[in-house]
Order: C-alpha cells, then structure tokens, then sequence
C-alpha cells in the first residue's frame, strides 16, 4: 500500500520532509533522527556516496570530494566534478531527494511515491521542469511544484484561518532569495505578488565574511579557492559557524587555519561583531531592498499597509537581517514557526488539499505567475521595421492558472508563415529574456500585411504553459505545451549576442547620452507594474519614433514627453550615475 503525499523542501543547504495527518502537518525524520538533512552529496575514495551530514563532514577534510549549493545551478548546463564522477545538478538533487524518499518510507512503514516539491518562487520555467526531473529520478511522482513563500503561507494559513490581513513572507534560505506579499480572508490565501533573486543567500554572507578574512593578507577569494582549497573550506566551516553565533551573542571569534588548511597554536583569530558584520554584508542587504520594492510596487501596497511579517529560512535567524527587516517595515518580524521547518510543513498542507483532505476543506490557496510570458514582435520606426521585441501576453503577479489571448498581425504581403518565438522574462528586447519554444504557424492565405492571428496562453499551477494559435481567417489551430531545454550558448553565439546588444544604431545620429537614456529606460520597464509598464512603453516608442524621424523639433518634444513620463512614474535618471554605471 502506497504511503501519503509528502511535502519536500528541496533546500540549497538544508532539506527536509513532512506528511499530514489527523494532527495536521508532521515533519519526518531522517536516518539519524533529525529534520534537516544537509543538501550535500560526496563521493569517497572507494566510489560509495554519502549524502547529508556524511557527506558535509567530508567537505570540511576533502573538499573536491563533495557538491553543494547545487540548487542554484538547476535548469542549466552545468556539470559539477565530484571526485572522479561529472554530476549534473539534477543529479545530485535526485540522490538528496531519494534520500528524503527512503527516510520517509521507514518512518511510515510504507512506500513513498508521491510528493509535493517547493522551489523559490523566482525559479523560472527551466528551474521548475529540472526540479521536477530530479524528483521522477528519485522515483517520486511530482504531484505539484508549489512555491517556497507560498508553502510557508499554507502553515501559517492552515493554523490561522480566521485572520484578515495583509502579509508578507521574507524568505532567505542558504542559496535563494523571495518576497511574496499575500492577503488572507477566511480561509483564503490570496498570493498578490511575489520577486526575488536565486543567486543571493546564507551562503553569500557567509562568503562576504571569508572574503573579508582573506581580505586582510591580501588575498583574493578565488584565488584562495583554487590555490588552498582546504582553508577555504576549514574557513568557511569557522565562517558559518560564527555567522549563527551571532544570532544569539553579541561577537564571535573566527580561528584562521595555516596555508595547510590546519588550525595550530600560532593560528591568527578574526573577531566579528554584529557591527561589522552588518558593515561588511551592506552590499547583500542593499540586493534585499530591489526584490522588496518589486513585490510592494506590484501588489500596490506601502510597507505600512503589511499587517504581520513573516521570516522564513534558516538565514532569516541572522540578527542583522532581523534589524534590517524590522527597520524597512517599521514592525517586529513573526517567527510563530521554526523558519527552517514551515516550507516543508506547509508543503504537506498542498498535499493535503490535493487529496481533498477533510481538514482543510475550508481552505483555498491561489498564486501567481512570478514571470512575465510573451512572444517576439516587430515594431515599426519610420520606415524601417525592426525585430526582436517582447510583447507580454501574461504579465508577471498574473493569478493563476489563467488563459489570456491577444492578436497579433502578419508584417508582409502575402506572407503565409510566422515563427511565434515564446519568451520569459520582464526585459523589453528579447536577447535579456529566457526563450522558452517556438511555435511554426503557416498555410495563412495570400493577402496585404496585417492578417489576424489570434494567440492564447494558458499557464497552470504546475508552471506548464500551453500556447495555441489561431489564423482568423481560416480558423486553423496551432498548438504545444513547451517543454524547456537548457542549453548552454557556443562562444560564436555568445559573440553574436553581445555584438547585438553593443550595436544598437539610433537615427538621426548615434548620440551616445540618448543611448544610455535609452537603456536606462528600457531596464526600468521590467520594474514596472504591468499599467505602468504599457505607459513607459509607449513613452519609449515615441522618443524613438522621434529620433528616427530626422526632425530636431520633433525629437526634442519626445525626448520631453519621456521624461515628464519618467518623473510622473517617480524614476530619477541621474545623467552623472547612469555615466559611472
């Protein structure tokens, strides 16, 4: 007989299981009777695997024998060496995941099939399907990749569903980084917004204190890395260590190991306070502030209409973060629940609204698309007609699942096939945006520019896309759901890129100041609220309708028009900043 659905939080340093019964949601405990199960795999000298706290003690005395933090290199092409064996990060996920599996199979006393698996909610659409990968490896059946900070929400929700009030979720787990704001009403959990970052961390302000370490002999972290590879890793070990002592005292001490990578009688100690660990990670704190903004702007609420403040992830019990947090929303963050246990908790109450489960009946859960999902377009400037634009069909924080269509026009007479190319992502051009699958729809019949074709997306709660195509005139139907392929680029790919984005041409003349204006103007869009993005939007066509009309007069009345644009959207462009940058 097949066991529950369990909820995993697949960390990047920690991971670990829950089921639900009549109690509600209960951890599970690994082999050796803990919840967190360290996400490491290594590889010994005699070929056998160890996966978890075995393998983090081999990390510390044999580095290159071991892989971590290999979530964040999911849905791409990398390869990690472990000792003498290439792992993909799908891999070495699939190995922690089944020992998640077979933990949870003993304390049940039953086979484990099924799973609900989080991610971090800015995991786009390659991240998710490789995440799913590396669940049906460990023999799992994926009935849901659900989000982190949503996850952590059903906890809160499940044992608080008479609350009405605003929240936002901080998640700061040891390799990623999401905000998602939500409103909850009787028993509904609504996801309003949600942004992020996946490669900022724990493990990023470990690494600003052994960067500092190393800082004060002059050396470099990446050199250390390749040169001493054994310090790095003692020291880091002392790094992390003193990182949690802080969470509870007010200095640590930080033992620096020889060149050796061992600690003797004559080994130099490094004092961290509170003060200068919080001087030292500024610059990680600063990187918090732009994903904030982004979910505050886009659910359009201030930070003191948020009613309750949720930390999530073990990196949240950092005391500077906590001060950080408390400053930016003026109120005491909540910890009602451990932070390092409430992902996977909550992802046992998904599994539980799967299998309609009597006691959570009352509850209703909603998300949202983290990503924008559009198409290629051609616009037109003067008469010239260039390719390579990014039209939203569903904007970003769109509630899902959700179906949206829009109409789309053929360029030329007589053209009876379009390439419909499928992007993620919030940039204006699609060379900044994840390309996701294409679509070939022919057989248009003969006729002047500007024949209808009427295309659909549908995105499911799962992050599956279907798109279909229809030509109006005849009502053929195209179709696929997209199945992503991470694929790393060539070098002459990656020249071709770069030479795209350098070579930007503007008429009448190639004004380098209009160019970063331009740019400038372009990166903001993906920071804009979907209303406010079509206003930048078209306040960027006209200025460069302007400067491609070859009139002075008319090109300095756009080029006013943007900028009173600008400032009613409240962006400051600073000439002097944009040159530094």
């Amino acid at each position: 007989m097949a066991g529950p659905i369990i909820g995993i939080d697949l960390g990047t340093t920690h991971s670990l299981c829950a089921f639900f019964n009549d109690d509600g949601p209960v951890l599970i405990p690994n082999a050796h009777g803990e919840f967190l199960t360290p996400s490491v795999v290594g590889v010994t000298d005699e070929e056998s695997i160890l996966i978890g706290a075995a393998a983090r003690e081999l990390r510390v005395t044999q580095p290159e024998q071991t892989a971590s933090c290999f979530k964040r290199y999911m849905g791409t092409d990398r390869r990690l060496t472990v000792g003498k064996t290439t792992f993909t990060p799908i891999e070495l996920s699939s190995l922690v995941l089944k020992s998640l599996k077979n933990d949870a199979s003993e304390f049940l006393k039953q086979e484990i099939t099924d799973a609900v698996i989080t991610v971090p909610a800015y995991f786009n659409d390659n991240q998710r399907k490789a995440t799913k990968q590396a669940g049906e490896m460990a023999g799992l059946k994926v009935r849901r990749i659900i989000n982190e900070p949503t996850a952590a929400a059903l906890t809160y929700g499940f044992h608080d569903r008479e609350a009405e009030k605003n929240l936002i979720v901080i998640d700061l787990g040891g390799g990623t980084f999401d905000v998602t704001v939500m409103e909850v009403f009787e028993g509904t959990l609504e996801i309003i917004s949600t942004a992020g970052e996946s490669m900022l961390g724990g493990e990023d302000f470990t690494d600003r204190i052994v960067a500092t370490v190393f800082q004060k002999e002059g050396i470099q972290l990446e050199t250390a890395e390749l040169k001493q590879p054994l310090r790095v890793a003692r020291l880091r070990q002392e790094c992390e260590v003193a990182k949690r002592t802080l969470a509870t005292a007010g200095h640590a001490s930080i033992r620096v190991p020889n060149a050796a990578g061992e600690f003797d009688a004559e080994s130099i100690k490094f004092k961290l306070t509170g003060d200068n660990f919080a001087a030292v990670c500024k610059p990680l704190f600063e990187r918090l502030k732009k994903p904030i903004g982004k979910a505050l702007r886009d659910g359009k609420i201030a930070p003191d209409q948020i009613d309750e403040v949720i930390l999530v992830g073990g990196s949240t019990r950092m005391t500077a973060l906590q001060d950080f947090v408390k400053e930016y929303f003026e109120q005491e963050p909540q910890f009602s629940f451990d932070p390092d246990q409430v992902v996977a908790l909550g992802a046992a109450v998904q599994a539980a609204l799967i299998v309609d489960d009597k006691a959570v009946d009352d509850m209703v859960m909603t998300d949202v698309c983290p990503f924008t999902l559009g198409v290629e377009i051609a616009k037109q400037f003067g008469n010239r007609i260039d390719g390579g634009y990014f039209q939203p069909v569903i904007h970003r924080n769109t509630t899902i699942p959700v179906s949206k269509e829009e109409v789309f026009h053929t360029i030329a007479p007589n053209q009876q096939e379009v390439q419909l190319r499928v992007f993620q992502g919030e940039a204006r051009k699609i060379d900044d945006n994840l390309d996701l699958g294409e679509l070939t729809i022919d057989g248009i019949p003969p006729g002047p520019a500007g024949q209808e074709i009427q295309v659909r997306f549908t995105y499911d709660l799962n992050g599956i896309l279907e798109v279909e195509a229809i030509i109006s005139q005849t009502g053929k139907r195209f179709s696929l759901v997209l199945t992503q392929h991470a694929a790393s680029l060539t070098e002459s790919e990656v020249a071709e890129a770069v030479d795209r984005m350098q070579n930007l041409k503007f008429y009448p003349r190639d004004d380098l100041e209009n160019k970063k204006l331009l740019l400038f103007c372009e990166r903001m869009v993906g920071e804009m609220s979907p209303m406010d993005r079509e206003t930048l939007e078209s306040a960027i066509d006209a200025f460069i309708s302007g400067m491609e009309s070859g009139d002075e007069e008319t090109f300095e009345r756009m080029k006013k028009g943007l900028f009173i644009t600008l400032s009613a959207l409240g962006i400051e462009y600073d000439e002097q900043d944009q040159t530094e940058k």
